[in-house]
């Protein structure tokens, strides 16, 4: 099996984690290079190839530097902020790349349908790395409730809680110009996106209310409203709390249904079997994993560019509620 040559764009922490997955995948997977502006980073990087035994690729300070100087690799993984996912996403795509993209895929609804347009007109692939998407556990809840294994959905219900305020102090993301958002937008898009998937249908009216705590993005939130089937959701997002912990209930009118936020979990009860029952569902892969099986036509795209749209046109709708301190109907 040829191995898919890969650059990394952003050498930061979750980067890091993304290449760990990456690195146990020497059969199918070589990095070429990174693209990472920072010493710090590129330190921290150089450490885990050595403590991987293994030399350390080159750092460049653009893609366009990249690719001048070794050429376009097969694909590129983008883990930078948030705020540079569309430029950065826009030159891989140009360059003949085919693109995994951290989450969230870009700030607004606008820019979403802006690289919509740059991956039709480059016609190559862009997978968003959202793990909801992406899991198993999130595959065969969709199917249990397509095939009515809980009856009409009346409700959806989601919360997460993080130590998230103390654990970005200081860095980017309380940044709210290159973050696009605070706790909701960042651990809690896991949540909305899984939730959006789980029900697919766009949102008709949402209503929230935010909490900064003195920060310059919001940390707490509640989000309530309507999906255009009917169903009623209500999120919850605690960003001054501890660890990071999340789950979903969708409720039927002959059953419930509880997963989480990652797919980490799966289980059911229903009128016939009222306590509750775990679901299996095959073993979780990691999101280079599964790009690997798209790009080689193995499985479908399990999160395109369009769920990256549904999920911006919803943070919009959630901002300008928050923001208006009203109900915001779709458009």
């Amino acid at each position: 099996m040829s191995k898919t040559t890969a650059i990394v764009v952003g050498a930061g922490g979750m980067a890091r984690h993304h290449m760990r997955s990456m690195l146990r995948q020497q059969r199918t997977t070589r990095i070429v290079g990174f693209v990472e502006v920072s010493e710090t980073q590129r330190e921290a990087t150089r450490k885990l190839f050595a403590d991987a035994k293994l030399e350390c690729p080159p750092f460049y300070d653009s893609i366009k530097e990249l690719v001048l100087r070794q050429g376009a690799p097969d694909a590129a993984f983008i883990v930078t902020p948030h705020k540079f996912h569309l430029e950065n996403t826009r030159d891989c795509l140009a360059a003949g790349m085919d693109v995994l993209l951290e989450k969230p895929m870009v700030l607004n609804a606008a820019e979403a349908r802006r690289l919509i347009q740059i991956r039709n007109k480059t016609k190559r692939l862009l997978v968003v790395a959202f793990p909801g998407s992406l899991s198993p556990a999130i595959k065969k809840a969709k199917e249990l409730l397509k095939d009515g294994a809980i009856g009409r959905v009346t409700h959806v219900a989601a919360w997460v809680h993080q130590s998230w305020k103390r654990g970005t102090t200081g860095t980017w993301r309380q940044v709210p110009e290159i973050s696009g958002g605070g706790f909701l937008f960042d651990t809690g898009s896991h949540m909305v996106n899984t939730v959006l998937d789980l029900i697919g249908e766009d949102v008709e009216e949402a209503t929230a209310l935010f909490d900064n705590c003195g920060t310059p993005v919001e940390i707490n939130s509640s989000v309530s409203g309507r999906f255009r089937g009917g169903a009623m959701f209500s999120l919850t997002g605690a960003g001054d709390s501890i660890q990071c912990i999340s789950s979903i209930m969708v409720f039927g009118n002959a059953g419930v249904l509880e997963t989480g936020n990652w797919g980490e979990k799966l289980s059911i009860k229903t009128l016939k079997k009222p306590d509750w029952q775990p679901v299996p569902y095959p073993r979780s892969q990691s999101v280079w994993e599964q790009f690997l099986k798209v790009r080689a036509g193995k499985m479908q795209n399990p999160c395109p560019a369009e769920v990256g749209l549904r999920f911006a046109k919803f943070m919009d709708m959630v901002r300008e509620s928050a923001k208006e301190k009203k109900a915001m109907q779709s458009r």
